[in-house]
Formats: C-alpha cells, sequence, structure tokens
C-alpha cells in the first residue's frame, strides 16, 4: 500500500472540494465540455480551471481538446488505488467491530449467568 500513498494524497485532496466532487458527478453521467461543466458554478473560468486541473493532477479526469473546445471525462481506472484502500479500511473497521460484538456478546451472557 505504501506505493500508493502520494497518489491517495493526490486523490483525496482532489476529492476533498465540494465543487470538485460536483464535476465528478457530473462526468459520471458522461463527457462534457468545459464549458458545459463550468455553467452551474458560480465563479470564474480561470478558478474553474484550477479545480479541473487539481482532478486532471490527480489523474481522475483526462482532458482532450478538438477545435476550440475542450472536453473531459473521467478515468475510472484511476479510482481502484482509493477503493482498493476503502475496501482494507472497511475489512480492518469489519473485524474490529465484530470482536466488539463478540465481547460485549459474551459479556451480557457473563452478566445473566
Amino acid at each position: 500500500m505504501a506505493k500508493f500513498d502520494s497518489l491517495l494524497d493526490l486523490h483525496f485532496a482532489a476529492l476533498a472540494d465540494p465543487t470538485r466532487r460536483a464535476i465528478l458527478a457530473r462526468l459520471a453521467r458522461g463527457r462534457a465540455s468545459v464549458s458545459e461543466l463550468a455553467a452551474p458554478h458560480d465563479m470564474a473560468l480561470p478558478s474553474f480551471m484550477a479545480h479541473l486541473r487539481k482532478l486532471e493532477d490527480a489523474g481522475l479526469v483526462i482532458s482532450t481538446k478538438e477545435g476550440r473546445v475542450r472536453h473531459c471525462e473521467l478515468s475510472p481506472e484511476a479510482f481502484a488505488p482509493v477503493q482498493d484502500w476503502l475496501g482494507a479500511q472497511r475489512a480492518i473497521w469489519e473485524g474490529r467491530l465484530n470482536r466488539l460484538d463478540d465481547y460485549v456478546t459474551r459479556l451480557m451472557k457473563e452478566r445473566k449467568t
């Protein structure tokens, strides 16, 4: 997991902002132009482009230029390290909660006897 640490930092930093999460949610429905993505956000285009740049730097979004229009799309394989890390965390916490449940159940049985 150590080899993914810096990549995970980039991913979680990119996901930390609500504007960037909204961009990802929109791109989950399909490819879109930058102007289409920027339309619902009340900010100047350079500020919006900084958000896109952060997503691209993290590898979560791919952009291509066609003529004068820049289109963006998700890079689904880029989410694999985050999914792997979250899966490992889920397994750890499920194990801990199962042990806690077993402990509490045993204590309750001991109290009854």
